[in-house]
Order: C-alpha cells, then structure tokens, then sequence
C-alpha cells in the first residue's frame, strides 16, 4: 500500500517471487472510467474505487478460501478501504510503502507510461492514512534498497 509513485509494484512482484506466490496489480482491475479520471488529473472519490476495492476484495477472499499466498499491489490509502479489503481475509496483512513526497515525486517524474500524473500526488498525500495499530502490517521505508526492502519484510512474516 501507499501512494503512487512508491515501488508497490515492484516490491510487490519481487516479494511474491520470493514467497513463491501469485502477485495481483491491482491498478490492471480499475476500470478504464477510472483510469480515464485519474489520467485526465481528477481525484478518485470513495464511490468510484468501492467496486475496485470488492473486486480486489474478491481475488483476496479467493486466494484465502483455497489456502494459498497473493501478493497484491494496490494504494489503500484509507483505512476504510482497507476494512473492505480485510474483509476478503480477516488475516491480511499490509505493506506501507513510505517516503517523503519529494523522492516520490521524483520517481513518478521519471517513470514512463503510466496513467497517474504527478498532479494527483498531493491528493493522495491527503487522502494517506497510515496503518493503526489495530491493524496488521509494516511500514518500510522506501529510501531502502529493493533488495533490502525484501529482507526486511520477509524477516517480518517470518516473525508474524
């Protein structure tokens, strides 16, 4: 989890190869309504990512009823949006991804191709909340390493 701009994708593909599990992008589930908001540099409101949020809710759910591991990238920047997404596995757990919004802005400067733009960056800043503490999960500090990123985080799971 975490705003844009973070690596999710790729800490999160490279942790699913780790753990030898499937990974989801959960951006690839948006609607292409949603996809042409955010590319045209309009905010997502809680209505337009409910039905993202059940599905992914769903692929969740899914991956716990057959008793295997999933790795999936995906903002969840509120703390009710990642109520919906507990609701698919009461035992999920989630990795904030955070750093400052100048290295992030900075990533998303650089990086091609994708449909955030840089402008939608303060409003996820806003709309941010960090994990509580009734919930399950890591912060990791995104100025780490990949690599040691991973480290981190599979010393953490193999603690939890």
């Amino acid at each position: 989890m975490g705003v844009s701009g973070t690596g999710k994708s790729e800490i999160g593909s490279r942790l699913a190869a780790r753990l030898g599990v499937e990974f989801v992008e959960g951006d690839a589930d948006h609607s292409p309504a949603n996809i042409a908001k955010m590319a045209a540099g309009i905010p997502l409101n809680d209505e337009d990512r409910h039905g993202w949020l059940l599905l992914l809710q769903a692929r969740i759910g899914k991956a716990a009823d057959e008793g295997r591991g999933l790795v999936l990238s995906c903002s969840a920047l509120k703390r009710r949006y990642r109520d919906i997404l507990r609701g698919g596995d009461p035992n999920l757990a989630f990795v904030h991804l955070a750093g400052d919004r100048e290295l992030i802005a900075a990533r998303m400067l650089a990086r091609r191709g994708h449909f955030m733009p840089m402008t939608l960056l303060d409003s996820q800043f806003r709309d941010l909340e960090s994990l509580q503490d009734d919930e399950r999960g890591i912060r990791v500090d995104i100025r780490l390493p990949s690599e040691a990123i991973i480290e981190q985080l599979m010393q953490s799971f193999q603690n939890d």
